[in-house]
C-alpha cells in the first residue's frame, strides 16, 4: 500500500507516485444507454455525441445540491465519487493519498472531498495547495511566483511569496471563460467556419462529425509544417473526406482575447516586486501563449510530473500524523539532498553529480557548450551554471511538451522539433 499523489485538476486528474505518473484522467462523466456512468477519457470522447447526458463541471461546482435530469444521480458530488472510485482502480489506490488541491476550492468543496474520500479504498494524508507545490518544484529564484492553472473552465492564478524559502500562499484569482473547454469552443467554431467556407461541410451540423472534430483539434494544434504558417485538418464524413487550412496567425490572432485576460490578472498579481509565471502543462496545447507573455513576465512551463513529484518531496510537511487533515498553505522548501542547509555545497552537488555534460543527437555525444542545435531548434548558452535552450519565437518540444522561448534545460532532457522527429537527448559522461 504505496502512498500516492491526486492532482485535482479537472483538465486531467493525475495519480501518481514515487516513478512518476501513473495515470491521467479528465474530469468528464457519461451516463450511458444502459444505465451506467462512463468516466474519464472514455466519456470524453462521447461528449458531443451524447451532450445531454454529459457532465464536466461535476469538480468544478463540486456541491451536493440537488441534480434532477439523471435518473441515479443525486448530485455533483455523486459523480465526484464515481471518478475516485475510478482513480482508485486504475492506478491501484488502495492507501493513504496526499491531494493537491487548486486555490478556487472553497472550505464546504474541502469538506465535501473528504466525506467522499472517507467512502472510499483509500485514506487522505493530507491536502495541499497546488501552487504550493508547483512553486517548491522549482530553484526559488524570485521573491514570488504566480502559478497559471488551466482548467476546463476557468483559469487559475495563485500567488506564492518566497521568503529564506518559506513558501505562502498570498493570492487567488478565478479568471472564468477562459478554460480549456472556452478554447476548445472557439477553435471548434473557427474550424467549423473553415470547413463551411472551404468545403461547404459543416462538421456541427451532424454530432458524429462534431465529435470528431473535438477529438481531432489537440492533434491539429500540434502540427509543425516546418515554416509554420498554416494548419490543416481533415475529418471523414460518410465516405467523402474535407480538408481545411488555417494560417497559423490567424489562429493566434482569434485567440487573443482569451489570452489577454489571463494576461491581464497575471499583470496584476506580478505587478509587485521580482515575480516569475509557472504554467501548468495545459497551456502548451496553446498555441502562441508562451509567445504572447513572455515579453511582460519571466515564464516557465512545468513537467506533468512536477507537482507529484514535489508533493512526494515535501510529504513530511504536509502529512500531519494523526492530526485533523488541514488544507498545507504555507510550506517551508525542502531541498534534494542531505546539503539542503548550505546552498552553495547544494549547487556544487548538483553540478558534479545531476549537471549534463553532452548532448546525444543520434549515435553523437556533443559536449556542452556555447552551440547551435540543428533543424532551427536555437541555441544552447550557459547562465549562472545552467544550460539554456533558446528559440526565440520557434515552438519545440521538450520533454514532449510544445514550448518557445527560453527554457533551462538539464541532465534527462528531450529535445525535438516536432512529433516523430530526431530526439536530442541531454546525458552526462563520466571522466572514467
Amino acid at each position: 500500500m504505496s502512498l500516492k499523489v491526486i492532482e485535482l485538476n479537472d483538465n486531467a486528474l493525475r495519480v501518481g507516485d514515487e516513478s512518476g505518473i501513473l495515470i491521467e484522467s479528465p474530469g468528464f462523466a457519461l451516463v450511458a444507454e444502459n444505465k451506467k456512468l462512463v468516466l474519464g477519457e472514455a466519456a470524453k470522447q462521447q461528449a458531443r455525441i451524447h451532450p445531454t447526458n454529459s457532465y464536466n463541471r461535476y469538480w468544478h461546482e463540486l456541491s451536493i445540491d440537488p441534480l434532477n435530469q439523471s435518473p441515479g444521480i443525486r448530485h455533483f458530488a455523486d459523480i465526484a465519487y464515481a471518478h475516485l472510485l475510478h482513480l482508485a482502480e486504475a492506478g491501484e489506490i488502495d492507501g493513504d493519498v496526499i491531494f493537491a488541491v487548486p486555490g478556487n476550492f472553497t472550505r464546504a468543496q474541502l469538506a465535501i472531498l473528504l466525506g467522499l474520500v472517507n467512502q472510499s479504498p483509500f485514506r487522505t494524508a493530507g491536502l495541499v495547495d497546488s501552487a504550493l507545490a508547483a512553486v517548491s518544484s522549482t530553484n526559488l529564484e524570485f521573491d514570488s511566483y504566480v502559478y497559471a492553472e488551466l482548467q476546463l473552465h476557468q483559469v487559475v492564478l495563485t500567488k506564492i511569496t518566497v521568503d529564506n524559502d518559506i513558501l505562502k500562499r498570498e493570492a487567488v484569482i478565478q479568471v472564468p471563460g477562459v478554460g480549456s473547454q472556452n478554447f476548445m469552443d472557439l477553435m471548434m467554431q473557427l474550424a467549423t467556419d473553415l470547413f463551411i467556407q472551404q468545403c461547404r461541410f459543416n462538421p456541427q451540423h451532424d454530432a458524429e462529425s462534431e465529435q470528431q472534430l473535438y477529438n481531432v483539434l489537440p492533434s491539429w494544434l500540434r502540427q509543425d509544417d516546418g515554416d509554420q504558417n498554416s494548419l490543416l485538418i481533415e475529418l471523414t464524413a460518410k465516405t467523402a473526406v474535407h480538408t481545411a487550412k488555417m494560417p497559423r496567425k490567424s489562429l493566434i490572432s482569434n485567440l487573443s482575447g482569451h489570452y489577454k485576460s489571463i494576461g491581464q490578472q497575471v499583470a496584476e498579481l506580478a505587478a509587485v516586486g521580482n515575480s516569475k509565471l509557472l504554467l501548468s502543462p495545459e497551456f502548451a496545447e496553446l498555441p502562441g501563449f508562451h509567445s504572447y507573455l513572455c515579453e511582460s513576465i519571466k515564464i516557465e512551463l512545468l513537467r506533468v510530473d512536477a507537482i507529484s513529484k514535489s508533493v512526494f518531496q515535501n510529504r513530511a510537511s504536509i502529512i500531519r500524523g494523526d492530526k485533523q487533515v488541514e488544507l498545507v498553505t504555507k510550506l517551508v522548501k525542502i531541498a534534494d539532498t542531505a546539503k539542503a542547509n548550505d546552498k552553495r555545497a547544494l549547487k556544487v552537488a548538483a553540478k558534479e553529480e545531476e549537471a549534463a555534460t553532452h548532448v546525444l543527437i543520434g549515435s553523437k555525444a556533443i559536449p556542452l557548450a556555447k552551440m547551435d542545435l540543428p533543424g532551427q531548434l536555437g541555441r544552447i548558452e550557459k547562465h549562472d551554471e545552467t544550460f539554456y535552450l533558446d528559440s526565440g519565437k520557434q515552438e519545440f518540444l521538450l520533454n514532449q511538451l510544445k514550448v518557445a522561448g527560453k527554457h533551462a534545460i538539464g541532465l534527462g532532457d528531450l529535445v525535438q522539433c516536432s512529433e516523430g522527429s530526431e530526439v536530442i537527448r541531454l546525458i552526462q559522461v563520466s571522466n572514467v
